[in-house]
């Protein structure tokens, strides 16, 4: 997904999502960021990505299987690794956080 990047907030208790669209060497954000659990954060970005003319069906259908991918890697196993091996294990996406 060279257009997109997919940037996580890497948090203890939670994990949120959002994607900036890549503009050269720079990015613009397109959603905000959605928190999981404290709400269904893969059906916000959902309903987010469909409001968004300009990003395909594939696209976005994308977007969502790598965010499933990510979110389930924390709940299994994720909360207790640092930031660095999530990192290292991922290094496609942008993470931030503890």
């Amino acid at each position: 997904m060279e257009k997109f990047v997919l940037k996580f907030l890497w948090l203890e208790k939670s994990i949120a999502v959002a994607i900036d669209q890549k503009l050269g060497e720079t990015t613009s954000p397109i959603t905000e960021y959605f928190f999981w659990p404290r709400k269904d954060a893969w059906e916000e970005l959902k309903n987010q990505l469909e409001t968004k003319p300009w990003i395909s069906q594939h696209e976005a259908i994308t977007l969502l299987n790598q965010t499933t991918e990510i979110i389930n890697y924390w709940q299994e196993e994720g909360k207790t690794q640092s930031l660095i091996k999530v990192q290292e294990k991922y290094p496609e996406y942008l993470f931030i956080g503890k």
